[in-house]
């Protein structure tokens, strides 16, 4: 099990930014899983926005929000953050985090692990 918990959410005006946390009540299990982001706006499907491997390297990012967005993790830390710079209302969702086994996945069932959500509202 990896319990995790989002953090970091709110309203921002577009252009704005917000940096959301994902925080793992397991640390030795953490740094085990590459992890992920996702979201849903209501009415769509949930999306993939980005993912980074176990050791932070390599992040992958959905054309979307490729150049705004960026993804890190610090597993001394059992966190993993979204920095999401000049943010657009296309952008408002519920941003959910995910850890799994398999690296570089962005289909949502590939992943293990999830989070509760934190709602992003990027007003115009």
């Amino acid at each position: 099990q990896v319990p995790l918990v989002e953090s970091g959410g709110g309203l921002v005006q577009a252009g704005g930014s917000l940096r959301l946390a994902c925080a793992a009540a397991s640390g030795r299990t953490f740094s085990s899983y590459a992890m992920g982001w996702f979201r849903q706006a209501p009415g769509k499907e949930r999306e993939f926005v980005a993912t980074i491997n176990w050791d932070g390297g390599r992040p992958y990012y959905a054309d979307s929000v490729k150049g705004r967005f960026t993804i890190s993790r610090d597993n001394a830390k059992n966190t993993m953050w979204l920095q999401m710079n000049n943010l657009e209302p296309e952008d408002t969702a519920v941003y959910t985090c995910a850890a799994g086994r398999l690296e570089g996945q962005i289909y949502w069932r590939n992943y293990n692990y999830w989070g509760q959500g934190t709602q992003v509202t990027v007003s115009s």
